[in-house]
């Protein structure tokens, strides 16, 4: 097996732990990808000194993950995460290792490991890479394998189901028979793991460039009917689309168009969750034809609940549902400009590349291709019309100018500017100050005599 090339910066840094006593390795994905011709530069380094230990060759260590033997060296103007040789006793939460204790053995290190594929180390001095479990020949295999018995190793830590999934996605492998077998039995063993931590997993494996095979891969192990059963539902609903004969398929079609193209986690989530709403609103019509009617708002309903459960940031679940719910928005010629205006306004001016590609990567999954070439019009009017009042903070009067007219700060103030904005969006010429005052002491008396009304 070829050596690892360490840089000169590296082996300095190795120097000091030898000086020390102690040696120093790169493990893990790194070593994994350069036999495999991939770029990764992100280092993780192992060794045989413990975190005291580390902290006094460096002058300048933080304690990152000191508990599970975990430090940050700062070396050079460089930081590298470095982590003392451990072994790993009982999962009884199927999540954290009841007891971590340090040891001197690269080999009993890396006997803890996932799969075999991760389980390379390579010396910082040498260069020489360490193989213990035969990882090299499952790299040319093209298969994930679990060290030693594929269920012990789903028992200690139940995200490794995932892991497998998702690493089958990343390199276009797959599992072996028994590491497959193993995790079908256990599939139910996720539901012990945090929602943080699967979620960080899925957009992991939407981020490789074949996200279709880690979640078809789920799905047939049974891990997604346990972390995404509104997904799987998918598969009961039957259509003819290309390549797919169910919505499933489809939307795993268009997932991968997405990776194709390179786009972001966002546009991913969104087309895996862009019709999980035909589930719940399938009708057939008085001509066998199957209808999906307001599929697209069940969709961002369920997707806002989806991502809540999975504990996502509030942009991300803004941003998705507002995708999913515009996702046939079909623009035609005949829309006057302040139905743009009301369009960019709904859809969020940041938004509106992300809903192009989700449309796009849904008509390649539909018809074979994106017709990109009918958005040039749309996209023309929707430069042009920017270049007007857009929203409440672009009229040419403030909430202060109302209150000098005798409109009070309150809820009231807001629906006045909000009747201003929908009378500019459609008549740009009349956001004037003067004009605008006028229209507010109208429309201000309107609402008082509504209420008293």
């Amino acid at each position: 097996m070829k050596k690892f090339p360490v840089s000169a910066k590296i082996k300095k840094f190795s120097s000091m732990f030898r000086e020390a006593g102690f040696s120093l390795y790169i493990v893990g994905g790194a070593v994994r990808d350069y036999l495999l011709g991939i770029k990764n530069h992100d280092y993780d380094f192992c060794t045989d000194a413990e975190p005291e230990e580390v902290m006094k060759i460096f002058r300048h260590v933080i304690p990152t993950g000191i508990k599970h033997g975990t430090v940050t060296v700062l070396f050079e103007n460089e930081s590298y995460e470095v982590t003392t040789f451990r072994t790993e006793g009982p999962y009884s939460d199927s999540r954290h290792p009841d007891k971590v204790s340090f040891v001197k053995s690269l080999e009993e290190d890396l006997s803890r490991r996932d799969f075999t594929v991760n389980a390379f180390a390579a010396d910082c001095t040498t260069g020489e890479i360490t193989d213990l479990f035969d990882g090299y020949s499952d790299l040319k295999k093209g298969i994930i394998r679990a060290i030693g018995v594929p269920s012990e190793r789903f028992t200690e830590d139940a995200l490794r189901l995932m892991r497998m999934c998702r690493f089958c996605a990343k390199l276009d492998f797959i599992p072996d028979e028994k590491t497959l077998e193993d995790a079908t039995l256990l599939c139910k063993r996720i539901s012990a793991v945090s929602s943080e931590r699967i979620f960080d997993e899925l957009q992991k494996t939407l981020m490789t460039d074949h996200p279709s095979r880690g979640i078809a891969l789920m799905e047939l192990c049974g891990i997604l009917n346990e972390i995404l059963p509104e997904l799987t539902a998918c598969r009961e609903i039957k259509q003819t689309k290309v390549n797919a004969t169910d919505v499933f398929e489809h939307i795993l079609i268009s997932v991968d168009a997405a990776a194709a193209h390179g786009y972001g986690l966002e546009v991913r989530l969104a087309l895996l969750l862009h019709d999980i709403g035909k589930v719940n609103t399938m009708s057939i019509n008085q001509y066998g034809i199957m209808r999906f009617h307001g599929h697209e708002t069940e969709g961002a309903r369920l997707s806002t609940e989806i991502l809540k459960r999975l504990k996502c940031s509030n942009y991300l679940i803004d941003t998705v549902s507002v995708l999913i719910e515009n996702h046939m928005v079909r623009y035609t010629e005949n829309w006057t400009d302040g139905a743009i205006r009301r369009f960019i306004n709904r859809i969020g001016k940041d938004n509106i590349n992300m809903l192009f590609e989700v449309q796009w990567c849904d008509q390649i999954a539909s018809e074979g291709r994106a017709k990109i070439e009918l958005y040039d019009g749309f996209i023309k009017r929707i430069e042009e019309v920017q270049k007007t009042a857009m929203t409440v903070k672009d009229l040419s009067v403030t909430g202060n100018d109302l209150n000098e007219i005798g409109i009070p700060k309150s809820k009231v103030m807001g629906d006045v500017l909000n009747q201003l904005l929908e009378m500019v969006l459609d008549y740009p010429s009349l956001n004037n100050r003067e004009v605008l005052l006028k229209e507010a002491e109208l429309i201000y008396q309107g609402l008082t005599q509504s209420s008293k009304a």
